[in-house]
């Protein structure tokens, strides 16, 4: 646990549907994220991970348990509450072009939450130039548009707009997944010297434990909605306890193709074992 948490969640609950005939999404789920610190949630399709990242940002329905964020109970915030608190909680999602809007450049892009919150003119040129610096691209792709960009270029200005604001959280849902191994390298490290340097929290949401291993400090791994492992990032990337965390770790992609097919082998003999064993073993 986390010596001095921003995020706790509490034994949440999410389900969708009536109260007795809901689909049960989350089971039971509890994790915290410290000051600066990045957690990775990782699971296959369906694990309820993004579910998690929904039901922070409020966009999922929390059925029973609590979300405390910097102190305060935001479990059901709505309305002014909620919008008071996109200031502190942003997200970067999967899809960067799906995210931004096409009609607009990429400095009203970046203006518009500064503008909506009342900033100087002054003050919204100020945060908008020093925001493009910080995430490697050039001072005149103030004035382009989405699709001019690389897939890589869009999701630094995703990551751009959801700083912008200087929030103490943001939940990036799968922020790398569509990206090529080497753009994912390079914005897994935007994501790490942003952190070192503003200090924000990060809930970072992936399939792909490989790719949670270089940038979180803790690990949770999820199963069916529930929090199946939950610990140091090193060990649960490297060396996982639960055998759904080692079948994870055999099916993340490795840039050597022998140790790729030994991996590739390894996780077809688990999957083998897991049809033959009684239900239950």
């Amino acid at each position: 646990m986390a010596n001095n948490p921003i995020l706790s969640v509490e034994n949440l609950v999410v389900e969708y549907g009536a109260a007795k005939r809901g689909f049960r999404v989350l089971h039971d789920v509890s994790l915290d994220v410290g000051v600066g610190e990045c957690v990775g949630v990782v699971g296959e399709s369906g694990s309820g991970k993004s579910t998690l990242g929904k039901a922070i940002l409020g966009l999922a329905p929390v059925r029973q348990g609590r979300i405390m964020f910097n102190g305060e109970d935001i479990t059901h915030a709505a309305g002014a509450a909620r919008r008071r608190l996109a200031s502190s909680i942003q997200v970067v999602f999967q899809d960067p072009y799906g995210s931004l809007d096409p009609m607009m450049n990429v400095g009203d892009i970046l203006s518009e939450p500064l503008e909506a919150a009342g900033q100087s003119r002054r003050a919204v040129r100020l945060a908008i130039a020093e925001m493009i610096e910080r995430v490697r691209l050039p001072a005149s792709a103030i004035d382009r548009y989405p699709h001019e960009f690389s897939g890589g270029q869009r999701q630094r200005i995703a990551i751009a707009r959801a700083l912008v604001r200087r929030p103490k959280l943001i939940v990036c849902d799968e922020p790398v997944s569509a990206l090529d191994l080497t753009t994912q390298a390079a914005v897994i490290d935007l994501f790490i010297e942003l952190q070192r340097d503003i200090g924000v929290s990060y809930l970072f949401v992936s399939h792909d434990l490989g790719v949670v291993r270089r940038i979180c400090h803790r690990v949770a791994v999820m199963q069916r909605g529930e929090i199946v492992e939950f610990g140091d990032g090193e060990q649960v990337t490297r060396a996982p306890i639960h055998p759904y965390s080692t079948r994870l770790l055999l099916a993340s992609p490795v840039a050597n193709p022998q140790a790729q097919a030994r991996r590739r082998a390894a996780w077809l003999a688990l999957r083998q074992a897991d049809r033959v064993l009684p239900a239950g073993q």
